[in-house]
C-alpha cells in the first residue's frame, strides 16, 4: 500500500486545515481539552453519527492552532478496507517512517473506529508504554470496547459523546433567542422535543437520516456482529424500547409479546443498550431490589424515539431529556408501595419531572418524606437550565 491513504485522511500536512462550516460541540472540546495534558487514553464512544469523528477533527485544528506540527498529528479511520490486513502498530510504524519521528518524538494519534482492530487493547497499551505518544480513539459499542484483560487499567479516560441538548440544538438551527422573546423559548423547545438531536438530522430534517442510522446500528452492530438469526424480531424489540421510553421494561412481558424467550429478550435488551441506542436505569435502593426490580428505558435520542412510536406523549419525551440532562449523575428512580419518583441521583439529588401535570397526592407525600440533599420538581425548559446551572455549581 502507499503511503497515498495516509495522506488523503491527513490532508493538513500538505495545506491549511480546513472542515468547512462544522459547528463545534465546545463542551465535549472543552472536556477534551482537560485531559489533554494527561497521558491517558481518551476513548470517544456514543452512538454511530453523533459526532465523534468530527470532535477528533475539530480538536486536531485546535491542536494545530495551538502550534503543534501538523505532521506530528496522525489520524486514521480503521475500518478502511485497504487497512484490513495491517496491525495498529504497523500503521503507526508506517507513519512514523513516512516523516522519520523517532520513537522518543511526541506525536499525537486519532484511532477512528479503534473496535475494527483486533486486540486493540493491547496494541494500545504496546504504544502507550513504548512510545512518546497522546492517543485518542473512538468506538460505538460499549461491550466491545470493554478491556475485558484490563490492559489499559489506570490508562485511559472515557469520555461519552450525547446527541445535541437544546441549547446546542439552538446553535445548530442559528437560533437565537432574545431575553424579550424568551416566551419563544417553549415553542422552540417542543420543536426540539420532535427533532432531537442527531446533529446531521437537525441540519437536514432527512427523515431517511434516522432510518439509515437505526438499521446501521441493529444490522452492522447487533445482528451481523452478534450472529442473529432473525432481525425483524430485534426490529421489533426495539420498536416496542421506543414506545415505552420512560417506562419500566418487562423482561417477560416484551418476550410474551415478540414470541420469544425471556433470555433472549434480555439479550437483546443489552445489546440495545451497548451500542447506545438505549439507557437503562436501576431502581434505587438495597442491593435485591435493584438487581430483582425492572429497569426504565430511555431512547438515546428522542428523533429516533419519534420515528418508531410517533411524537405523542411529551411529558414522556420531557421526561427523556431531564434523563439525558442528569445521565452522568448516575440516577435512579424510587420505588415504593406502588408510587414512582422519576430521579435520585448519586449526589442525593431527588428530581420529579412533571410536564403539564402536577404530583398526586401520594407522590407528594413520598416526595416529601424522601430524604435528599436537594429536591427539584422540573415543569419546564426554564427548571432544566436552572438544573443545569446547578449541576455546574457542584461540579
Amino acid at each position: 500500500m502507499s503511503d497515498e491513504v495516509y495522506y488523503q485522511y491527513n490532508p493538513w500536512w500538505e495545506e491549511e486545515i480546513d472542515l468547512g462550516n462544522i459547528i463545534p460541540r465546545t463542551q465535549y472540546l472543552s472536556r477534551m481539552d482537560k485531559v489533554f495534558s494527561e497521558k491517558a487514553i481518551v476513548f470517544l464512544t456514543g452512538l454511530r453519527r453523533v459526532g465523534k469523528t468530527t470532535l477528533l477533527k475539530l480538536f486536531i485544528k485546535s491542536l494545530i492552532q495551538q502550534g503543534i506540527s501538523a505532521k506530528h498529528i496522525f489520524y486514521i479511520s480503521l475500518d478502511d478496507y485497504l487497512l484490513e490486513k495491517k496491525s495498529i502498530i504497523d500503521i503507526v510504524a508506517d507513519y512514523r517512517k513516512m516523516h522519520k519521528l523517532r520513537i522518543d518524538e511526541k506525536v499525537y494519534l486519532f484511532l477512528d473506529e479503534i473496535t475494527y482492530k483486533d486486540q486493540f487493547h493491547l496494541q494500545l497499551k504496546n504504544l502507550y508504554d513504548r512510545q512518546n505518544v497522546k492517543i485518542h480513539a473512538s468506538s460505538s459499542s460499549s461491550s466491545v470496547l470493554k478491556d475485558k484483560k484490563a490492559f489499559l487499567t489506570g490508562r485511559e479516560v472515557v469520555l461519552e459523546i450525547l446527541p445535541l441538548d437544546f441549547g446546542e440544538y439552538c446553535t445548530f438551527r442559528r437560533l437565537e433567542i432574545k431575553k424579550r422573546e424568551d416566551y419563544l423559548k417553549e415553542s422552540y423547545f417542543e420543536e426540539y422535543l420532535r427533532t432531537g438531536g442527531m446533529p446531521e438530522y437537525v441540519l437536514t430534517r432527512d427523515r431517511k437520516y434516522l432510518t439509515t442510522l437505526i438499521d446501521d446500528v441493529i444490522y452492522k452492530d447487533i445482528v451481523a456482529f452478534h450472529g442473529i438469526k432473525n432481525p425483524q424480531g430485534i426490529k421489533d424489540f426495539f420498536a416496542l424500547l421506543m414506545e415505552r421510553a420512560g417506562k419500566q421494561v418487562s423482561i417477560n412481558k416484551i418476550a410474551n409479546i415478540l414470541k420469544m424467550s425471556p433470555d433472549t429478550a434480555k439479550r437483546y435488551l443489552q445489546m440495545f443498550e451497548e451500542t447506545y441506542l438505549i439507557y437503562l436505569v436501576p431502581r434505587y435502593g438495597k442491593l435485591n431490589e435493584r438487581l430483582l426490580s425492572p429497569k426504565k428505558n430511555y431512547a438515546a435520542d428522542l428523533g429516533i424515539r419519534n420515528l418508531l412510536a410517533g411524537f405523542r406523549d411529551k411529558g414522556a419525551l420531557f421526561e427523556n431529556y431531564v434523563y439525558l440532562t442528569i445521565k452522568h449523575l448516575e440516577p435512579a428512580y424510587i420505588y415504593q408501595n406502588g408510587i414512582d419518583l422519576d430521579f435520585f441521583t448519586r449526589n442525593k439529588m431527588l428530581i420529579e419531572v412533571k410536564y403539564g401535570s402536577e404530583l398526586t397526592t401520594k407522590q407528594k407525600e413520598l416526595f416529601e418524606k424522601t430524604e435528599a440533599g436537594k429536591k427539584l420538581i422540573i415543569d419546564n425548559i426554564h427548571d432544566i437550565e436552572s438544573l443545569k446551572a446547578l449541576m455546574i455549581e457542584g461540579d
